[in-house]
């Protein structure tokens, strides 16, 4: 199987939430997760490090790393109990993932009746989803679509079946830091454009210079994103609310090993 270096990122991502549905104490249960870790090959430990990651720092950096790497996995596990509760409460029955990765959402959270889930990524992570999850039965309406969001992905959603008059819940997960803060405007102003008064939107909120120090430690895939996802949200039609990393992780009895300046920010679509 060739998965590309993101596809390696999805993996390593459902490694770390594998390894949290373990725990005694775990903040989410994702069923599925072992099995999409175990559904390739991928070299390399599962807990941050991959193409440009720890294996191209060296000596004196390497500590530093290792520490990164592990605020990242517990970075990883907050985000995903954090969304979940998001998904949940936000009380719209159209959901779209973008970047939807490996986390099996559409089977694994307790929907209300008449959900559509939307899901869209690249047609290898899709694929590898697909594969594990073939016997199993998704919890709302599941409709999947493989897409580079560099492209034109507006188009494929409405042709599978997306209403843009609906209020929308969407969650982007793990997914503008790896776009140039070009391709995070354009995705970004494409969101607002299909989304009714009413819709949410939730996704990272972490600064240029959070994701500039992590980008040099851990991976050369990071672009950067936008340098104040909040702010741009603000200026473009959202009301929004910023939702600090440490603050959650401390509220889910997670408290973090060393300072972080992470975040998330939810946002709801309001007329003009």
């Amino acid at each position: 199987m060739g998965l590309t270096a993101v596809s390696a990122t999805a993996l390593r991502v459902a490694a770390v939430r594998a390894r949290e549905s373990t725990r005694p104490d775990r903040l989410f249960n994702d069923p599925y997760a072992a099995a999409f870790a175990a559904a390739a090959n991928t070299a390399g430990p599962v807990d941050g490090t991959g193409p440009g990651g720890a294996e191209s720092v060296s000596g004196e950096d390497l500590g530093n790393a290792k520490r990164v790497r592990q605020l990242l996995a517990l970075h990883v596990v907050v985000r995903t109990r954090f969304y979940d509760d998001y998904l949940l409460a936000a009380g719209c029955r159209q959901v779209v993932l973008l970047a939807a990765g490996l986390d099996a959402r559409a089977f694994r959270l307790p929907w209300p009746a008449d959900t559509h889930v939307f899901e869209l990524d690249l047609p290898e992570v899709l694929a590898v989803k697909d594969r594990v999850l073939s016997a199993q039965a998704a919890a709302c309406t599941r409709t999947t679509v493989a897409v580079d969001l560099r492209a034109d992905w507006p188009s494929a959603l409405l042709a599978a079946g997306f209403e843009p008059g609906e209020p929308t819940a969407w969650l982007i997960e793990g997914l503008l830091v790896y776009l140039t803060a070009e391709q995070a405007e354009a995705l970004l102003t494409a969101v607002r454009a299909l989304s009714a008064v009413g819709s949410r939107l939730a996704t990272e909120g972490s600064g240029a210079g959070q994701v500039a120090r992590t980008r040099q430690t851990v991976t050369t895939l990071w672009q950067g994103g936008l340098d104040d996802p909040p702010d741009w949200l603000a200026r473009h039609g959202w009301h929004t609310e910023v939702h600090e990393l440490a603050d959650l992780a401390a509220t889910y009895g997670r408290p973090l090993p060393a300072p972080s300046a992470s975040g998330f920010v939810t946002a709801t679509a309001v007329e003009g």
